[in-house]
This record gives C-alpha cells, structure tokens and sequence, in this order.
C-alpha cells in the first residue's frame, strides 16, 4: 500500500508539470482514496477507463489524456457528468499528464518510441506545443532500408501505419511527434531528416512529404501514446511497490 499523495507527488516533479503549459490541468484531476494499493493505465480518461478501472479494483488510474481539455465546455455535459459521478462514487483517483509525459527524455513517448524502431536520441527541437518543444529525433549508425522501418512500425506498434514513402531508400534519421503532430513534418523537412512519424495524418501531409522528400509515418495516435503512460506505471509499481496494470482500450484513431 501507498500514499495516493506520494505517489501525485512523484509523478508530478518527475515529468516536471510546473514547467510546461498544456491543453489542460496535468497532476490529479479527481481525488479518491488517501492509500493504493493497485495502479491502472490507460491512454485515456473516460468512461470506458474508469468502468474497467474499477473492474479490476484499481484505487488510482493514470492517463495520458485526462478528463477536462480547455475545449470542453466550462458547464458539465451529461457524459463527464457521468465519469465523474462514477469516479467519485467510487473513490477513485484520476490523474492526468498530458504535454509532460510526451516530452520525457526517458519514459516519454516520443523518446521511447524513438529507441524502440531502434534509433538514438540526439540533440535537436521538433514538435513545438505550448512553448515547448516536446517532440524527439533519432539517429541511426547504421541506416535501415525503408520499407523494414515501416514493417518495423507495423509490428512495434500494433498495427499497419499508414506510410507516404516520399524520402530516402535507406533510413538514419527520424523524428518522432506522437499524437496529432502531423503538421511538424515541417519541421522535420527543414532539419533534413529521412523519416518523420506521428499518430494522425492531415489531408496536407502527402504533398508536403513528396515536396518535402521525406518519409512520413502515421501510426496512430491512440498506438503511439501506450508506450509512455505503461512506462509510467510501472515505474509508479517499481518505486511504491504497488501492483499495475494497464487497460488496453483501443481506438482506431
């Protein structure tokens, strides 16, 4: 068992909330019971995470996206009405890190999924959001033919990215921004890079890849963000000894 404060606390200093603006409120976003004993993950807070949250007798569930956005409205439509009555009702601890944990050096997802197509993090800034530059670039020693970095993809990520091969034959740099990041592939043509991969397209990216010469790679915004917030819990399970388990809910977006 732990301290539900505790553990906020940790994750909070850990992604460093306080120095990022955000889309909406990152740290706790519906307080629950003082001490947990089991942690759940999920990409999102929503109804569907919070019913299987405490399905499986989970006392705190992290998100990547939290409940409240800056574009929802200020006054409770039904549907949060719903979520939070059913958090509430339970006790249970809904925290959020949005911005924070795409940004990560270590467990974010950019970072992580720039390791895990088997590419070095190196210096550089791409994926600007809110001020910062959360995105991340990766280097090969030696390059990998393109159409093996896209099955690569396909495989690590759980599903069939949709790809336009408009770059090199053979792959050594990559930049990665998860989510709905499409619009950066700007930045990756003016760093030169070989491949840019994100979540979502948007209807612009196939003439700015071809122009651009560059790969681009949509994966999937829900399959692109999984890697960080399931680092992120086990690290919380790690550090508190408290069990984990992350809710796989998937979206097709």
């Amino acid at each position: 068992m732990a301290d539900r404060n505790e553990i906020i606390a940790f994750c909070d200093e850990l992604l460093e909330i306080e120095s990022f603006g955000d889309y909406g409120p990152n740290g706790l976003q519906v307080p629950g019971k003082a001490v947990i004993g089991k942690v759940a993950t999920a990409v999102s807070a929503n109804l569907a995470s919070i019913e299987a949250a405490l399905a499986t007798g989970v006392d705190l569930l992290l998100t990547h996206h939290g409940l409240f956005w800056d574009f929802h409205p200020r006054a409770l439509t039904g549907a949060m009405a719903r979520r939070l009555r059913l958090a509430l009702g339970a006790d249970l601890n809904v925290a959020g890190y949005h911005l924070p944990l795409d940004g990560h050096p270590e467990i974010g997802n950019n970072a992580l999924i720039v390791r895990q197509l088997g590419f070095e993090p190196v210096p550089g800034e791409i994926g600007e959001a809110k001020g910062r530059h959360i995105g991340q670039i990766g280097r090969r020693a030696e390059p990998i033919p393109a159409t093996a970095l896209f099955e690569l993809v396909g495989r690590e990520l759980g599903r069939e990215p949709l790809v336009f091969a408009e770059g090199p034959e053979m792959v050594s740099t990559i930049g990665v921004v998860t989510g709905a990041g499409a619009s950066d592939i700007h930045e990756a043509i003016a760093l030169g890079l070989d491949a840019y991969l994100t979540g979502e397209p948007s209807e612009h990216v196939m003439a700015d890849a071809r122009e651009g010469a560059i790969h681009f790679i949509a994966a999937g915004h829900y399959a692109t963000e999984i890697c960080g917030i399931a680092a992120l819990g086990d690290l919380v399970a790690q550090r508190f000894e408290v069990e984990h388990e992350f809710l796989d809910l998937p979206n097709p977006i």
